[in-house]
């Protein structure tokens, strides 16, 4: 199956036309996006995510439509974001976990030890009873990241999620995403060494696709972009 396929995908946002007829059949599990500022990086990460409507084309995201079925890809996809501010929203750490899986309808042992290993997991458990808002912003973007993976999604789409960060916890919160836990990564970044670490990439430039392929031949091809 495919992580992305698409066809002439193109995306019109405030009067302006952000992605231009995408063509794309990616089938590999990570997968970078990357391309300069205002290129349509976010946007393609937000279409795919089922945040944004198309205006034209077709989209498949793992076998699904965005557009026609939007509750299931909402149920199957996770999305990380660069400010982790933007996705706390409980006031401890441990209920902002929890939070994630209010739809699910779990009972609440259950609940209560799915969210006990996703801490364990990201190394958060000492941190559980915390005011969440009062974590480094390291801490806060492996709390937004263990509120994305407690879902156990079936896509993660991360949009700059190591812009803020220090090498340390860029590398840490970069191992997590990259890390086979039978998730496809779809990742947004200017970070072009942690793009090389991704099986396939895909170069945008003014809202269409330049490039697409290993991630290697991809970040080349942008990197002599830059030289000239």
């Amino acid at each position: 199956m495919s992580t992305i396929r698409c066809d002439g995908l193109s995306a019109r946002l405030g009067g302006r036309d952000v992605l231009r007829e995408v063509t794309l059949d990616l089938a590999a599990r990570t997968i970078a996006v990357i391309g300069d500022n205002g290129s349509g990086k976010s946007t393609f990460a937000r279409l795919v995510a089922g945040l944004v409507t198309r205006s034209a084309g077709d989209l498949s995201v793992r076998g699904l439509d965005p557009d026609r079925d939007d509750a299931e890809l909402r149920r199957r996809v996770a999305l990380v974001l660069s400010n982790p501010d933007a996705q706390i929203v409980m006031p401890v750490v441990a209920d902002d976990v929890g939070f994630s899986l209010r739809s699910d309808r779990l009972p609440k042992a259950e609940r209560a030890e799915r969210v006990a290993r996703a801490l364990s997991r990201f190394g958060l458990a000492d941190l559980a009873d915390r005011p969440a808002h009062d974590l480094s912003g390291g801490q806060k973007q492996l709390l937004a990241l263990c509120g994305a993976f407690v879902r156990d999604p079936d896509l993660v789409v991360a949009d700059e999620p190591t812009a803020y960060l220090d090498a340390r916890n860029a590398r840490l919160v970069a191992d997590h995403l990259l890390a086979d836990t039978g998730h496809a990564l779809v990742l947004v970044t200017h970070d072009l060494d942690l793009a090389r670490r991704c099986d396939a990439a895909v170069l945008l430039a003014e809202g269409s696709v330049v490039a697409a392929g290993t991630a290697s031949g991809v970040v080349d091809a942008y990197e002599r972009t830059l030289a000239c």
